[in-house]
């Protein structure tokens, strides 16, 4: 089963297309080259939420779809759940 999906080799957050439970061994896949990624959930990650694939420390970028999407504003380590509460757009 896949949990979650990079949709471009450049992503560093996957997407998740099933609901995510802490302490889960998440399978993901790249879809530009198939390449396959596990990732062992640290919170639960809400269907459509991102997953992180990296640690990130505050003032860092996350690319999702191949595109910045915002800048980190509080340290998320491999396999935290990334939404608004530790990320924010860069454009405020």
């Amino acid at each position: 089963m896949r949990h979650f999906l990079i949709h471009d080799i450049r992503d560093n957050v996957g997407v998740a297309v099933a609901d995510v439970e802490p302490g889960q061994v998440a399978a993901g896949v790249t879809l530009d080259n198939l390449h396959k990624v596990q990732v062992s959930a640290r919170q639960a990650i809400p269907l459509g939420h991102k997953i992180a694939l990296k640690d990130f420390k505050a003032g860092d970028t996350v690319i999702k779809y191949g595109e910045d999407i915002g800048k980190v504003v509080a340290d998320i380590r491999t396999g935290e759940h990334v939404h608004v509460h530790n990320l924010k757009t860069k454009r405020w």
